[in-house]
């Protein structure tokens, strides 16, 4: 008997041993993540509002990690081409991307993505919104809305650059279009430093811009017309009417968030959100936001969730709606 308690008192020992010994590596993993470069994908191109945003998390972020956070550039189709690279990824953290959320809440409906929106990502975190607007060069003879509106009906087909195809800032300008029966003609770039290059080489006629116009308009080369998606006037341009005010309805400010792949343990996650939220509280987050006239719009994983499941069918509805059909 006493040689079977002594046998049982060992087994339980080696049990606790090994209990113990598992979960050491899990406890010191969520402790020290990260342990090497972690690499965010940027789904837009170089010197876009998003690839700006991009680069100061992963600044802010690299000084709270003590590890590098590498921004690689993966631009096209209006950012669903990092969002379907990072679906594929291993949800350890090492692997994120920045998009704008129309990549999940709008264009799976439009056009066909490697990804299930609602199931494939873990939603890290928004921390900007867009400041779209309709620009025309400074030289334009065009110096209202309502000029543009009539110039516009006098030439059908003028051409117009966006930072992708059908993207959001684009679906603001076919609804003005439909509203007062307008046609133009869209030419999707990469992103809005490309569309924005376009405008300046005369390449276009006008631009819908997000974020990367407004140095532009700063600088005098470009004119702001019309602000987009937004309930009120900029109070830097408080003579340039809102969409709204033309008679025009138009849709909720698209907005930059991280992904991660689905999976990912709530050790790392909490990790990653926490360290991202003090960057993007921060003074120095804060002021590149206002130099780029972008706005705070922070949301957390949980919010995301909400709201990303909501527009996703509030589009499909207006899709719908408005007959507009899937590109491919």
């Amino acid at each position: 008997m006493k040689m079977k308690s002594s046998m049982f008192k060992l087994f339980i020992f080696g049990v606790t041993v090994l209990t113990f010994l598992v979960g050491v590596p899990v406890s010191l993993h969520a402790q020290d993540f990260p342990t090497k470069p972690i690499t965010l994908y940027c789904g837009f191109a170089a010197g876009a509002t998003t690839d700006i945003v991009a680069r100061a998390l992963a600044a802010g972020a690299e000084k709270l990690f003590g590890s590098p956070v590498v921004v690689e550039t993966k631009a096209g189709g209006s950012s669903t081409v990092a969002a379907g690279l990072v679906a594929t990824k291993k949800p350890d953290g090492y692997t994120l991307a920045i998009v704008s959320s129309d990549a999940v809440m709008r264009l799976p409906d439009l056009i066909k993505v490697p990804y299930d929106p609602m199931k494939d990502f873990t939603f890290v975190g928004q921390y900007a919104g867009y400041s779209a607007g309709l620009v025309v060069n400074s030289d334009s003879p065009i110096k209202t809305a309502e000029e543009f509106i009539a110039y516009a009906k006098a030439h059908p087909g003028l051409t117009y650059g966006s930072s992708g195809i059908n993207n959001h800032q684009a679906m603001s300008i076919e609804i003005l279009a439909q509203c007062k029966g307008l046609k133009f003609k869209q030419i999707p770039y990469k992103g809005g430093a490309e569309a924005v290059t376009a405008l300046l080489g005369k390449h276009t006629d006008f631009l819908c811009g997000a974020g990367s116009h407004l140095p532009y308009v700063q600088q005098g080369n470009f004119r702001l017309l019309i602000v987009n998606q937004t309930d009120k006037r900029d109070p830097e341009y408080p003579d340039v009417p809102i969409l709204k005010e033309l008679g025009c309805p138009d849709v909720p400010s698209n907005t930059q968030i991280v992904l991660a792949p689905k999976g990912m343990t709530d050790a790392v996650y909490n990790r990653l959100a926490d360290v991202f939220k003090k960057v993007s509280d921060g003074p120095e987050f804060q002021q590149m936001l206002k130099q780029i006239r972008s706005t705070y719009e922070f949301k957390n994983r949980s919010q995301l969730e909400k709201s990303m499941a909501f527009e996703y069918n509030l589009y499909k509805e207006y899709h719908k709606k408005t007959g507009t059909k899937r590109i491919f």
